[in-house]
């Protein structure tokens, strides 16, 4: 499936905010991209503002147009909150599930992790970075993986990293998804309910 390979740095300083990891880059030019970027900015549009936080949804998690609009669709038709629900289902894909382990240090490297087939859901490789997980299902390394180099690196340095949903037991570097995160365990900058109205039109 394809995804956004352009630049990463542009799409932070679109939004002002370090969502594909870059900060350096926000620290020495606080302004939007392009020529007009230092510019007096003009007031958006109610539909400006929520198509731009359905973009940068996007591009948090790693996904285009087709692949969001399905996801949206399936989570209007669960119950509960359709925004959060939405929220739920975009944590629960395998390779934001391995980057919030802590197996890679983003969610790019993730996505390549399980490609490449490193990863195992309940015992069996899954190469298949939306693949959806459900609470009991257990995420780990396989076993000829352990040993990689970038695995060790990123959970020696994302260890710290705790969610109340996920458990992990090093030893095996193995995690389980004990439930879907509400919301508040959720700890992405993104107003969900604008981009509910943005598809309710």
């Amino acid at each position: 499936m394809a995804r956004y390979t352009g630049p990463k740095v542009r799409i932070s300083r679109r939004f002002n905010e370090p969502i594909l990891g870059e900060n350096k880059a926000l620290a020495k030019k606080n302004y939007a991209p392009g020529q007009h970027g230092r510019g007096k900015k003009r007031k958006q549009s109610e539909y400006a503002t929520q198509l731009a936080e359905k973009q940068k949804a996007k591009y948090i998690y790693g996904l285009l147009e087709r692949q969001f609009a399905k996801l949206f669709s399936e989570a209007s038709r669960k119950k509960g909150v359709t925004g959060e629900t939405l929220l739920q289902l975009l944590e629960a894909r395998l390779d934001n599930t391995v980057y919030r382990l802590g197996i890679a240090p983003t969610r790019r490297a993730a996505r390549q992790l399980v490609i490449h087939k490193h990863i195992q859901v309940n015992g069996e490789i899954v190469n298949i970075p939306s693949f959806t997980l459900r609470p009991g299902d257990l995420v780990g390394v396989r076993e000829r993986s352990k040993s990689l180099e970038a695995i060790n690196n990123s959970l020696s340095i994302q260890g710290a990293k705790k969610y109340n949903w996920l458990e992990w037991d090093n030893n095996e570097m193995v995690g389980k998804i004990v439930n879907l995160p509400p919301r508040q365990d959720i700890p992405e900058n993104i107003n969900e309910q604008l981009i509910v109205e943005l598809y309710s039109k």
